[in-house]
């Protein structure tokens, strides 16, 4: 080998678990991006290291193609993370790194921040009469709404327009109507800041115990009912993290449904803020990516895969709503947001904030022990009481489209007095069954083993777990009878009964289906703070994140959906969702009521809803885990398997199964018998898995650690689709 060169291993985007090894005639660093032939192809892959010896002789080595950073754009403790998130997720380091890096740096593009195009009208436009456009209807609003837009519009901006403005603006240019300038698109926000407002005890106390320990890893669990004021406590620890120089990481589930937390921050500090999530465009989301690495943003909020943005001097970790399951990925690298952050943090020697009303029994359980210190706000602020919570029995009830009478009575009375009322039925559509009243047949998915939802408005019926389309069956394909009819409720349904008992009422769904429009969500809360609305009606995207000071009403619809899944978390999830939902109701000077709909009112559940127990019921669910054997008392990998081919991911877990019995290190490691996904047929594929159940990480992880690596190796694997999940948050 030339003594100038240097055999460099790069990480590139690819199912193989290993880096690959190339020459070049100079070091290179750690976290560098570089462009390299694989295979046929030239892709962009990153430096994790030099070795002195490869495996392969010196000729087959391929040179580096390009260098295309000036040094690292991974800095070591982030890359060292991602290292540790590949090994203990089990998945391919090359594709971890892509998770942490925008789309334009995984495309090769130039690590700079930049502007976006603004659209704006020329003089000579200001002049012109939209109604001489009338026959060009895509020009005529374009005209109409620059003129309403003195700053100029972005292009993401005018498609929302028209679907044909991209013609349109051309049109408008040619006539010297539009031009355009280029404007820093830096996700930052200057604007005039609030005091602070006076503290209660508890709050007093949970500032002062986590800032003592700025500059130190302690995980803080911050368990506060809901409206006890968690933010502000998270507010005050980041003004004294920024006061050093510092930068703080928040992390909330779904950055969509929680607008209030980013206008909060951005009001609160006069600071640049960096928010990243799906809906940025590509440049937006590398500006802000950058702006983080670089110390220009003191402060970087965004969802579960901003946990991987770099920065500059970080100081502080919050993870908002810490026990919800939209920080776990669900598809390709599943890894865990929340756990990610915790392991970030003491690499980083920095403390983080775990916030929840309604904490997983993992971090419970994690406090418990003393791995984290627990802080509780057990009040609300401003001195609001909890609402009352009333279970209504509906063995003793009749509900009309869903609604029992005492619910009905109670949204009159809040109509009257001028409040605002929730009303929670966590499914979409019109009913999630279409039957033939005479032989009973159930309308089926033909890709899934599911049901399909009627949806009223579109007169389709809808797969929620594959998106298929049908037509409504007007005529049944088994008796060839007519007596079709929905059976049960969704929201859409529930909407539409609302407008029949208070036609004078103005009511809002927000549910996926009316929320898909960008933009929508924002418009819906906008009509409730300003009080234009009267009644919500919604799925779990109400329970998060909202506070709407005239609700004093929330009423719980089918409260027994998931009190008996299949999944060991199904009790846990339904008392953190019920109780998360309840909380909006009561949260300024007008006491609040929940009423609650359910066919069981004597489970243990509602009566520690109704108690507002949630340390009674998580003893209870604590002592359930223990018995059975589940975490937070073991840990858990889950192998999935699917094909199209009937059998073909059994066969595959069979062949897994004894080749994992071979391995397994010793007796505390037990390995579960294959079996179909509770939905065995999803999409058209056939799915199978087979659980892996330790009471200790280590040999979990070791045995993980041979048995992966000897099924990506194996013929047999190359026939199937095939995932591990580690810390599996959905047993499906």
């Amino acid at each position: 080998m030339a003594a100038s060169s240097h055999i460099v291993q790069v990480a590139v985007p690819t199912p193989l678990r290993r880096a690959f090894d190339y020459l070049s005639p100079v070091y290179l660093p750690p976290g560098m991006r570089v462009r390299v032939s694989f295979g046929r192809r030239e892709v962009v892959g990153i430096v994790v290291g030099e070795v002195e010896r490869s495996d392969l002789p010196h000729s087959r080595l391929k040179p580096i193609t390009q260098s295309l950073d000036a040094g690292s754009i991974l800095a070591p403790p982030l890359l060292d993370l991602l290292c540790w998130a590949a090994d203990y997720y089990h998945h391919p380091l090359g594709e971890v790194i892509y998770t942490a890096l925008p789309t334009r740096l995984r495309q090769g593009r130039a690590a700079v921040i930049s502007g976006v195009t603004v659209w704006i009208l020329t003089p000579e436009a200001k002049a012109v009469d939209p109604e001489t456009l009338k026959r060009a209807p895509a020009q005529k609003r374009l005209l109409q709404r620059l003129a309403e837009a003195p700053e100029g519009l972005e292009a993401e901006q005018l498609a929302q327009i028209s679907p044909r403005w991209a013609a349109g603006l051309k049109a408008l240019r040619t006539k010297g109507w539009v031009s355009s300038h280029q404007r820093d698109s830096q996700p930052i926000f200057d604007r005039d800041v609030e005091p602070s407002p006076v503290l209660n005890p508890g709050q007093k106390s949970a500032v002062v115990a986590i800032t003592a320990d700025l500059g130190h890893f302690r995980p803080y669990l911050l368990h506060g009912v809901t409206g006890s004021g968690k933010t502000e406590v998270y507010l005050n620890v980041i003004e004294q993290v920024l006061a050093q120089g510092k930068q703080t990481l928040a992390l909330v589930p779904e950055i969509n449904l929680t607008p209030q937390l980013v206008d909060r921050f951005e009001r609160r500090f006069r600071v640049p803020i960096a928010v990243l999530h799906s809906g940025l465009n590509e440049q937006e989301r590398l500006n802000a990516w950058l702006a983080a690495r670089d110390g220009k943003a003191p402060i970087v909020l965004g969802t579960r895969s901003a946990v991987f943005t770099p920065l500059k001097n970080p100081g502080l970790i919050v993870v908002d709503e810490e026990h919800d399951a939209s920080y776990k990925q669900q598809d390709g690298f599943r890894y865990s947001a929340r756990d990610v952050a915790v392991m970030r943090a003491s690499r980083e020697k920095i403390p983080i904030v775990l916030g929840s009303a309604t904490p997983s029994l993992e971090s419970l359980r994690n406090a418990r022990d003393g791995t984290y210190t627990l802080l509780e706000l057990p009040d609300r602020t401003g001195g609001a009481g909890m609402p009352e919570v009333r279970l209504l029995d509906m063995r003793r009830l009749k509900p009309s489209e869903g609604l029992s009478l005492p619910v009905r009575e109670a949204i009159a009375a809040r109509l009257a007095k001028g409040e605002q009322s929730i009303l929670f039925l966590n499914r979409r559509g019109f009913a999630p069954v279409w039957m033939c009243f005479d032989c009973g047949w159930v309308a089926p998915c033909r890709r899934c083993d599911a049901q399909l939802t009627l949806h009223q408005k579109r007169q389709k019926l809808l797969c929620h777990h594959c998106g298929a389309e049908q037509e409504i069956a007007r005529r049944c394909p088994s008796c060839q009878g007519e007596n079709l009819h929905p059976l049960g409720e969704g929201t859409e349904r529930v909407e539409g009964a609302l407008q029949k008992f208070f036609p004078r009422a103005c009511i809002e769904r927000v549910d996926r289906d009316s929320t898909s429009r960008k933009g929508a969500l924002e418009e819906k809360l906008r009509r409730v703070h300003s009080g234009e609305a009267d009644i919500l009606v919604g799925t779990q995207m109400l329970s998060k994140g909202h506070d709407f000071p005239n609700v004093t009403l929330v009423g719980v619809l089918n409260a027994d959906q998931g009190l008996y899944g299949t999944d060991f978390r199904s009790s846990e999830r339904l008392f953190q969702l019920i109780m998360q939902v309840s909380g909006r109701a009561g949260r300024a000077d007008k006491p609040g009521e929940v009423l609650i709909q359910t066919w069981h009112p004597d489970h243990p559940l509602f009566s520690a809803l109704q108690r507002h127990d949630f340390h009674g019921f998580a003893g209870f669910a604590l002592t359930e885990r223990r018995e059975t054997g589940y975490p937070p008392y073991s840990h858990l990998a889950l192998l999935r398997a699917e094909s199209p081919a009937p059998g073909a991911a059994l066969k595959f877990l069979h062949e897994a199964h004894v080749l994992a019995v071979r391995l397994v290190p010793e007796k505390g490691l037990q390995i579960m018998a294959p079996v179909p996904a509770p939905m065995e047929r999803r999409a058209g594929r056939y799915r199978a898995q087979l659980l892996v159940q330790s009471s200790k990480r280590v040999p979990l992880h070791t045995f993980l650690s041979l048995w992966v690596e000897q099924l990506a190796e194996s013929k047999f694997s190359k026939k199937v689709r095939w995932s591990l999940d580690v810390d599996p948050m959905d047993m499906y």
